[in-house]
């Protein structure tokens, strides 16, 4: 069975092709070191035989910290607890990569004294209200250093790969986005100007880690609102980078709209037509790149994540809300017990998370609940 076959990045051999797509899990200590809850909720996922594991969101830089409980791997000093978080992963055979981040303007819906930094000034944004200015060339400049610097100590702290967070409307998507980036300087403006960020990150982090160390990207390639990027652009921003020296591409969505339908966080994914929601994106720069692409987006059963992969649409598939729930999923499918995930997609371990609760599954089913007439009480806006 292809899912269960290893596969190959770069120098990273997986031992199946199903990664844990990054997933915030608040539950680093007040310094944003390793904690032991943390430890705990890894321990799971690499008994669970998921191949790859992708952290959650660790900060590169302090002006991109977005929550108290959120992981560093700004300083020199978080790699002594890392390293003890991959040598257990490791000894379960799973891989590891942390996803490096950077909030951007995001972090002014959380810390509101002083602006957030951004790739410009948006007044008119009917999305986001948070404090934020635009950055200085060498505030630019010092971000794409950190992002190089974090990358050598993971490094240092044993991960197998990083990936470069460049998705969800932090950072990275909203110097992609022309609805965020309105500089016009050689940050903005044409598509290889806003993709410039993208870019000088990944050179910085080669000269950090050199050629032999996979580094991928979870790239949002379309925003979920009209007027912002289209995919069009997306689709060229993923060959560019495709050819610029990334080693993988892990397809998501851009800035985010209002309502769960126009997020990544989509919902009623409770049948298989409901399911792999970027599937389409997946096949068409799957075609056009001659690197490994991974699919996330709504996956929930053996059956589609099986038909994905051997069909071409990608070479991995990523699920992360699934395994909140039941973190033995991967375990389970490959001893044959094939049913798909308890997942509903209701987004109350979200929901939690913003309360500052721990990550967890809060779905409580109801008395002859199931998934469809849980679904029916999902809004048709709200289901995707």
């Amino acid at each position: 069975m292809v899912l269960f076959e290893p596969f190959r990045i770069q120098g990273m051999e997986i031992p199946n092709r199903f990664v844990r797509s990054a997933t915030y899990d608040g539950g680093a200590d007040k310094n944003g070191r390793v904690s032991e809850r943390q430890m705990a909720l890894y321990e799971r996922l690499a008994r669970g035989q998921v191949g790859l594991i992708v952290t959650g969101i660790a900060y590169v830089h302090a002006t991109g910290r977005i929550s108290p409980y959120q992981n560093s791997i700004a300083h020199d000093d978080d790699v002594a607890g890392l390293s003890r978080l991959t040598r257990m992963v490791h000894g379960w055979g799973s891989r590891m990569a942390v996803q490096l981040f950077h909030a951007g303007r995001e972090k002014g819906r959380v810390y509101q004294k002083k602006p957030a930094l951004a790739p410009s000034f948006v007044a008119d944004d009917p999305f986001f209200d948070g404090p934020h200015r635009s950055m200085e060339d060498d505030e630019i400049c010092e971000v794409v250093e950190a992002f190089g610097d974090a990358a050598a100590r993971a490094r240092a702290a044993g991960f197998d790969a990083v990936q470069i967070h460049g998705a969800h409307a932090y950072l990275l998507s909203q110097f992609l986005s022309p609805f965020t980036n309105r500089r016009e300087d050689e940050w903005g403006g044409p598509l290889e100007n806003r993709l410039r960020l993208h870019r000088e990150i990944i050179r910085a982090i080669r000269a950090r880690v050199g050629h032999d160390f996979p580094v991928l990207m979870k790239l949002g390639v379309e925003d979920g609102f009209g007027g912002g990027l289209e995919f069009r652009e997306g689709f060229a921003a993923a060959e560019i980078l495709a050819r610029d020296g990334l080693d993988a591409l892990e397809i998501s969505q851009g800035l985010r709209g209002r309502i769960y339908s126009q997020t990544e966080y989509r919902t009623g994914i409770v049948r298989p037509d409901r399911e792999g929601y970027y599937r389409d994106w997946c096949r068409e720069i799957k075609r056009r790149v001659n690197i490994p692409v991974i699919m996330v987006g709504g996956l929930r059963s053996f059956e589609v994540a099986s038909e994905v992969v051997q069909n071409g649409v990608a070479d991995l598939v990523a699920l992360s809300r699934p395994l909140i729930r039941e973190p033995h999923l991967i375990a389970q499918w490959q001893i044959g017990d094939r049913r798909s995930a308890t997942c509903v997609s209701c987004n109350r371990c979200l929901e939690a998370l913003l309360q500052a609760k721990p990550l967890a599954c809060y779905y409580k089913a109801e008395p002859n609940d199931g998934h469809d007439s849980k679904a029916s009480r999902l809004s048709d806006n709200e289901a995707d």
